[in-house]
């Protein structure tokens, strides 16, 4: 693909003015500008950076030197501000873990459903269905993950780490490719590359790749695992794949991914499952042949479907 990289500087630049105002409200606008073309990100980026870096030398330049007796200038000027592209769902909403003079917003997805985000530094978000996440505008190295299944590929940088808020805990990257479900008051983080620091001001479980955590907010102790990390968030490419897991957590990922109700039986809840679901567009059909491979009875219901035990 080619670039016309005139034109992009310039409507980088036209985006720094604007977004300078402090009125400024048309966010849908520069965030499809920041969709249109992945080149845009980085070319803002690298403007607004040029403008800070202008505007603390403007700063520390002598009195006499910044403007003539009777020119005006703008009284401040603004801090870095972030933003993120292809937003399904933008709602201005108060959290509590959001500092005062935040500008959040919200990306959610229906369950069945997709979705990426990528910020203005480059790093990316792919929400997976039935998920919530909460950014801010004024911190784009920050998310919450409110509810449901996100992979995080985050652009490294130590002056600015990238924190994401899961329930009560803090995830920190250390220049990370790593998974996240939040799911009825139980967190699991998987990390495919680099490492996470889970909760860096209190435990400092450091995860690198291939390690997982889950976390309950009804549990204090943390059960920390293995796992291959070719595997991890590959639910983005059609697959699940597990190694033990409860077939509870399978109902739920088969629910977060299909768009459709399952769930397991009290009485094989707790039944581990070692394999790989593939998925494919006839969801009946998937459903149907997931039987033989749970090795359980599945039920098709009026709320839904059920994995129950086999038939003696």
């Amino acid at each position: 693909m080619t670039h016309d990289h005139g034109s992009t500087d310039e409507q980088a630049l036209g985006w720094v003015i604007r977004l300078a105002d402090p009125g400024f409200e048309d966010w849908n606008a520069f965030e499809a500008w920041l969709a249109a073309d992945p080149a845009h990100a980085g070319v803002y980026q690298a403007m607004a950076a040029a403008d800070a870096d202008a505007a603390a030398l403007l700063k520390a330049a002598p009195a006499h030197a910044l403007a003539p007796p009777g020119a005006t200038r703008p009284l401040s000027r603004r801090r870095w501000i972030g933003g993120a592209v292809a937003a399904s769902l933008a709602l201005f909403v108060g959290y509590a873990v959001l500092p005062t003079g935040s500008a959040p917003y919200t990306v959610e997805t229906a369950a069945g459903a997709r979705r990426t985000v990528t910020l203005a530094d480059g790093s990316r978000i792919d929400l997976n269905g039935g998920t919530r996440v909460t950014l801010d505008r004024k911190q784009p190295r920050f998310a919450v993950l409110d509810h449901g299944e996100a992979a995080f590929t985050v652009v490294h940088d130590d002056a600015r780490p990238f924190r994401v808020q899961v329930g009560a805990a803090t995830l920190l990257d250390v220049g990370t490719v790593f998974n996240v479900t939040r799911d009825g008051g139980v967190t699991t983080v998987a990390v495919a590359e680099g490492a996470v620091i889970y909760n860096p001001d209190a435990e400092a479980v450091n995860l690198s790749a291939g390690r997982t955590l889950r976390a309950s907010d009804d549990d204090s102790r943390l059960v920390v695992g293995e796992m291959e990390a070719g595997t991890i968030a590959v639910w983005r490419e059609g697959r699940l794949v597990y190694d033990g897991a409860p077939l509870e957590q399978v109902a739920a990922d088969l629910s977060r991914n299909l768009g459709l109700t399952v769930s397991a039986a009290p009485e094989i809840a707790a039944r581990p499952f070692r394999g790989v679901i593939v998925f494919g567009r006839d969801q009946d059909r998937l459903m149907a042949g997931l039987g033989p491979l749970l090795g359980v009875h599945v039920e098709r219901r009026a709320a839904g479907w059920l994995l129950a035990p086999p038939a003696p």
